[in-house]
């Protein structure tokens, strides 16, 4: 049940730093695409390039994996000496083709610890298709001296596979600009007069702007969904947490989160909040109307969670002033006028233990003042 502890902190978190919020919250990481570039025959060196282009469509089922079909073409040049040579040398160049490939994504930007902020880091793999003339055959009639083959129109699908790499920078929540590169093999467009007619690899490079609707969702807006799902927060208080950051990057703080997500305990299959201190004055004990509203915040969280956690109002004081006895009673003081708020905010008071600690050093920031308070935390 971790996860749901996690989904609730990152959404309190991460999700407020969208780059653009209310776009990160509907979106779905569906994208589209266009590339173009360079394609190059492998036979075994690099033969002369021709134009690719391609266009794209996938979806990120994951943060980290994800799946594409990419529209490539149009043109292939092997260069001629691997090409018999009864064969014309304009049979070698342009010949156009098209390709249809199927891609599993994984995207190492959002692997566990890894945060690369703006740039998206992936590999991708899969099957391939590709739609092209047969180029050539075997001739019926051969002779003692060589191959022959002759040219052959009908249409012929091949298949095979492709693997590569890709690298992009996202300009905004929704729009990225990048670079890929793609190796396949599959058997030769230009049929049985090629000598790599079996296996033929190709290599593509292509500059990539890809589109993703509604915006990129990635690790906070899908723990916002998660956080949402299971009612940790309402729809109002999760706009008005969203509201505070527009314009930063949801990856950013997505480190400083795991940390918070250490303070969540889990009890019961649900959440527990995290700490919180109510201070006072030197010598008082009583609760001003910003401590009465943190305390009620405090008590709905507790009520919304688990109800097999239990929760310690700490009593303190500050030993720099005032006897060890007085100190002792003000601490008491500190923390019965806690736990009698948030028994008064519907609180069960089977959640709640009371502790007096007396008087303390500094606690906080090396301000021995702070040491005048009362903490509630998970026991």
């Amino acid at each position: 049940m971790k996860l749901k502890a996690l989904a609730l902190s990152i959404a309190m978190v991460a999700s407020v730093c969208a780059a653009n919020a209310q776009t990160a919250k509907g979106g779905n990481d569906v994208f589209v695409g266009v590339g173009a570039g360079i394609s190059s025959v492998m036979v075994p060196e690099f033969s002369t390039p021709s134009f690719y282009a391609n266009i794209m469509v996938g979806k990120y089922i994951t943060p980290v994996w994800g799946v594409r079909a990419v529209i490539g073409g149009p043109f292939q040049t092997v260069d001629s000496k691997v090409i018999a040579s009864n064969f014309p040398e304009s049979f070698c160049k342009n010949k156009v083709f098209g390709e249809l490939n199927a891609d599993v994504l994984v995207n190492f930007s959002n692997i566990g610890d890894i945060d690369l902020a703006k740039f998206d880091v992936y590999a991708f793999v899969g099957p391939t298709l590709n739609f092209a003339s047969a180029g050539s055959k075997f001739s019926d009639v051969q002779n003692a001296f060589q191959m022959l083959v002759e040219e052959d129109n009908t249409f012929k699908v091949r298949a095979g596979a492709t693997v590569g790499l890709g690298l992009a920078y996202n300009i905004t929540n929704s729009f990225a600009l990048g670079v890929e590169g793609r190796y396949g093999v599959t058997p030769s467009i230009f049929g049985d007069a090629d000598d790599y007619r079996k296996a033929e690899g190709t290599t593509r490079f292509a500059l990539t702007g890809v589109w993703t609707i509604g915006g990129k969702n990635g690790k906070a807006a899908r723990a916002y969904k998660a956080a949402k799902k299971y009612g940790y927060f309402s729809q109002d208080e999760v706009d008005a947490l969203i509201a505070d950051a527009l314009e930063k990057n949801p990856k950013i703080v997505e480190k400083p989160v795991e940390k918070i997500v250490e303070k969540i305990v889990e009890k019961g299959g649900n959440y527990a909040p995290a700490a919180t201190a109510v201070f006072f004055e030197i010598n008082k004990a009583n609760l001003t109307l910003k401590d009465k509203a943190r305390i009620k915040l405090y008590a709905d969280a507790i009520k919304a969670g688990s109800k097999d956690a239990v929760y310690e109002v700490a009593g303190y004081a500050d030993k720099a002033t005032g006897s060890a006895a007085t100190n002792q009673r003000l601490s008491q003081k500190r923390a019965d006028v806690v736990y009698d708020a948030l028994v008064a905010e519907g609180v069960n008071p089977s959640q709640l233990v009371k502790a007096a600690n007396g008087g303390v050093g500094s606690m906080f920031f090396d301000n021995t003042t702070l040491s005048r308070t009362a903490i509630i935390r998970v026991k």
